[in-house]
């Protein structure tokens, strides 16, 4: 039996669109395999969003170079957006005249296609562009508990440090009764955690009042289930949104609300389209509805001519938010983008400097929060199970163990936080 083996780099939009190109393998009677080396079918599924995922591709490109010198008739493609990148197709046929398929975002669901032509021998390049969705790939989902939903596509907003719109396109939205009908089916059919997916999705049919509506449409189904949304651009978080979370139960008390920066002029700078004050506002609106949500954000350091009081500022915004978990970055240079071209770039010395002292600052305000939750009892959904202990998270995403079995994977189950080590919350079923 035919083996593929699919690698995928970045974000959750990435892990779902594998999900479609696993789909497509299995309709062909394809399996997974462990590893790259058990493959007849490796597929790179490729982020170009930060030069650490890009040059993990390259350096992977090489290993596979030999598996292919091992075995000629193994098929290798590389999708992603990261082909969709200036130049970046052309200079990937050159160097690496071994793959056989190279592929953009937009053109996914024709992979069956692909491998036809692969099969034949014939090498295919086609980074197609469209303006269009299309959501019509069998999909093979890694879980039984959770799924992922895309709802749009591309973004607008033209951050100067981001390649999105560059390589994924503009903001292209699906059909609303498409989505409910998919998220309908998969509430049905016992998913009990649905995530929505895009990359501003409070821009959902062109922004307010669309998205909150969507919302609530997917709150009336009967059964315990969990909706979850991201990413949210804060300059778009209307309080309508905020409203329909504050008033349903089967949506998260959780927002994922990346900030970047805690300093005013590094926000303008980055074309964020907000300042600290409008963040903070928001942040202040979602806690006057839901009082225990949980809140998640990305933070940057290092961008172009950030000062030591630029940094400080960021330090004391999280001090300020008390974040349930923050993703660090260190500034990655885009070819493309306007922040490429400022003066002023940060030396990697120093940008490591102030990364770990973020991290380590994050690490304090999560630990002080993990105690503080020491005798709480959550609805946790469990997910998962490892032969000793249960994993799941609360509606505020508190990942949480505790001891159970495997009947308690995909069950909400009320735990009680017994202990907090470091940032990790343990408990029991109460």
């Amino acid at each position: 039996m035919k083996k593929f083996f699919i690698n995928t780099y970045g974000c959750q939009m990435n892990v779902h669109e594998s999900e479609k190109l696993a789909g497509i393998l299995y309709n062909r009677g394809y399996v997974a395999a462990k590893s790259n080396e058990d493959a007849d079918i490796i597929i790179l599924n490729t982020c170009c969003i930060r030069e650490t995922a890009e040059t993990r591709v390259l350096g992977n490109l090489g290993m596979i170079k030999k598996l292919k010198e091992k075995k000629p008739d193994l098929i290798v493609g590389i999708c992603g957006c990261m082909p969709q990148k200036e130049g970046t197709a052309e200079y990937l046929r050159r160097r690496c005249p071994f793959i056989d398929i190279i592929i953009g975002t937009h053109n996914m669901h024709l992979f069956s296609q692909y491998l036809d032509e692969a099969l034949a021998k014939r090498k295919v390049l086609d980074i197609w562009d469209s303006e269009g969705t299309i959501e019509c790939s069998p999909i093979r989902r890694n879980s039984s508990v959770s799924a992922f939903v895309n709802i749009m596509y591309g973004c607008d907003n033209f951050c100067s440090y981001c390649i999105v719109p560059y390589v994924r396109g503009r903001e292209r939205s699906r059909n609303f009764d498409e989505v409910v009908a998919e998220v309908r089916a998969l509430v049905e059919s016992g998913y009990k955690e649905i995530t929505l997916l895009g990359q501003n999705v409070n821009s959902f049919m062109g922004g307010k009042p669309y998205f909150s509506k969507l919302l609530r449409a997917l709150s009336v189904f009967d059964g315990e289930y969990r909706i979850k949304f991201m990413t949210s651009h804060p300059k778009d978080l209307s309080e309508d949104v905020v409203e329909a979370m504050a008033s349903s139960d089967k949506l998260a008390d959780y927002i994922h609300l990346p900030v970047q920066s805690g300093s005013d002029r590094i926000l303008k700078l980055m074309n964020r389209k907000y300042t600290v004050k409008d963040y903070l506002s928001k942040i202040d609106l979602l806690r006057s509805y839901i009082p225990s949500i949980g809140i998640s954000s990305d933070l940057m350091v290092g961008f172009p001519t950030e000062t030591e009081e630029d940094y400080m500022c960021s330090e004391r915004l999280i001090e300020r938010v008390k974040y349930n978990n923050l993703f660090t970055f260190i500034y990655s240079r885009r070819s493309g983008t306007v922040a490429d071209k400022m003066d002023g770039q940060i030396d990697l010395a120093e940008k490591t400097k102030r990364i770990e002292r973020l991290i380590a600052k994050q690490f304090e305000i999560g630990n002080t929060l993990a105690q503080s939750y020491i005798g709480t009892t959550f609805r946790v959904l469990c997910d998962s199970f490892d032969g000793k202990t249960c994993f799941g998270k609360s509606s505020c995403d508190k990942s949480i163990s505790f001891p159970g079995d495997q009947s308690n994977v995909g069950q909400f189950v009320n735990v009680k936080v017994t202990m907090a080590k470091n940032n990790k919350l343990i408990g029991e079923i109460v």
